[in-house]
C-alpha cells in the first residue's frame, strides 16, 4: 500500500490485516496512522520518497520487485507517475486500486452524480486526477495491468480538520455554532457538500480488493449515504451544542471581506462545485454500504479535535 499513514491506510491496513492479508505499508515515514492499532505490529513498513523516485524512475520498479497481489495506491496525482507504475506492474497480475477524488467531476450538472456522468474537470487536482482515471480504465480495458478507482468525497474522522459548512477549515465555523452566534455563509445555502468517514473509504477500497472482477476497470464513489447542504450542516451541527444556527447568507463579495483568502479560496473550491454523488455501482456491484452519514461523521471529528486540544470552542463538546 502506498501512502498507507494517511487519512484511509490508518483505516484499510488494520482491516486488511484482520482479513488475513499481508501488507507492506510504503510511506515517507513522517507520521504514525491517526488511530494506534495492534494490526501495525504485523505489517512491513517500507520507507519511501515517491515523488524523489518517480523522478528518478525507480519507484514503480520497488513496488514491482515485492511481487505483490494487489497495489493499493493512495498517493499517485499525476499522469506521468501512474504511467510508470502501470509499466512497472504491467504483466504481474496484480490488483492496482487507485485513488481518485469526487472532484474529477467538476461543477455538478446532475443530482446525484453517477461515476459516468459526463465531466468538465477544472483546477489541477481535478484535472489531473481524472486524466489518471482515464488512462488506468483505458489500460485495463486494453488487457493490461487491472485497475479500480474509487472518488472519496470530503474525507473525514478523527485526527484531523473536518470541511465546515462554510467549505472550509476555518474553526471560526464551528466556534460561531457552537456559542449560538451569527454566521456568514457565502451563497445560497443551498450549495452541497458529500463528506465522508476515512474508515467508510477504506471498507470500500476493502470490498474492491475482494471482488476484483466486479472491480475491474470501473470507478466507484466513496462517499455517505447522502450530501447535506451548507445551511442543512449548519443547523445540524449548532444542534450538537443545544443550539438554533444563526445563519446570514451573504454574497461572495462580502463573504470575501471578513474572511481570510485561503478560507475563501477553499470555500470556493467546495461549494462551488456542489457535489452530491451517488452510492449505487458500490452497493450493487461490491455489496458497499457507508455506515456514516455526513453529520455522523463531521462531529466525530469536530469532537476528537476538542479533545484534542486543537480546537477550542470554549468548554462546549458535540
Amino acid at each position: 500500500m502506498v501512502g498507507a499513514t494517511g487519512h484511509i491506510g490508518t483505516h484499510l491496513v488494520p482491516r486488511l490485516v484482520r482479513t488475513g492479508h499481508e501488507v507492506v505499508a510504503m510511506s515517507r515515514g513522517e507520521r504514525e496512522p491517526y488511530a494506534p492499532d495492534d494490526a501495525w505490529a504485523s505489517v512491513q513498513r517500507v520507507r519511501v520518497d515517491r515523488d524523489a523516485e518517480d523522478a528518478a524512475g525507480t519507484f514503480a520498479g520497488r513496488v514491482a520487485d515485492l511481487r505483490p497481489d494487489a497495489v493499493v495506491d493512495l498517493v499517485c496525482f499525476t499522469p506521468a507517475s501512474a504511467q510508470q507504475l502501470v509499466e512497472g506492474l504491467r504483466g504481474s497480475g496484480a490488483h492496482h486500486v487507485h485513488c481518485g477524488t469526487l472532484w474529477v467531476h467538476g461543477d455538478s450538472t446532475v443530482a446525484p452524480l453517477d461515476e459516468d456522468d459526463d465531466r468538465e474537470p477544472y483546477g489541477d487536482y481535478g484535472v489531473q486526477k481524472d486524466a489518471v482515471e482515464r488512462l488506468l480504465l483505458e489500460e485495463t480495458r486494453r488487457g493490461g495491468l487491472v485497475s479500480t478507482v474509487v472518488h472519496p468525497g470530503h474525507i473525514s474522522g478523527p485526527g484531523w480538520p473536518c470541511i465546515t459548512p462554510a467549505g472550509n477549515l476555518d474553526p471560526r465555523v464551528w466556534q460561531a455554532l457552537a456559542a449560538g452566534e451569527p454566521l456568514q455563509l457565502p451563497g445560497a445555502g443551498s450549495e452541497l457538500l458529500h463528506h465522508v468517514h476515512a474508515d467508510d473509504v477504506a471498507a470500500l477500497f476493502e470490498r474492491a480488493l475482494g471482488a476484483r472482477g466486479a472491480a475491474a476497470g470501473r470507478a466507484f464513489h466513496a462517499v455517505s449515504p447522502q450530501a447535506m447542504t451548507s445551511r442543512g450542516l449548519a443547523r445540524a451541527a449548532a444542534a450538537w451544542f443545544g443550539r438554533t444556527a444563526v445563519l446570514e447568507q451573504v454574497s461572495w463579495e462580502r463573504f470575501a471581506e471578513t474572511t481570510a483568502a485561503e478560507h475563501v479560496a477553499a470555500s470556493r473550491d467546495h461549494l462551488l462545485r456542489s457535489h452530491s454523488a451517488s452510492t449505487r455501482r458500490g452497493r450493487e456491484l461490491l455489496g458497499h454500504e457507508p455506515r456514516r452519514s455526513s453529520e455522523e461523521t463531521c462531529r466525530e471529528a469536530v469532537r476528537a479535535l476538542v479533545d484534542a486540544g486543537e480546537l477550542d470552542l470554549g468548554g462546549a463538546r458535540p
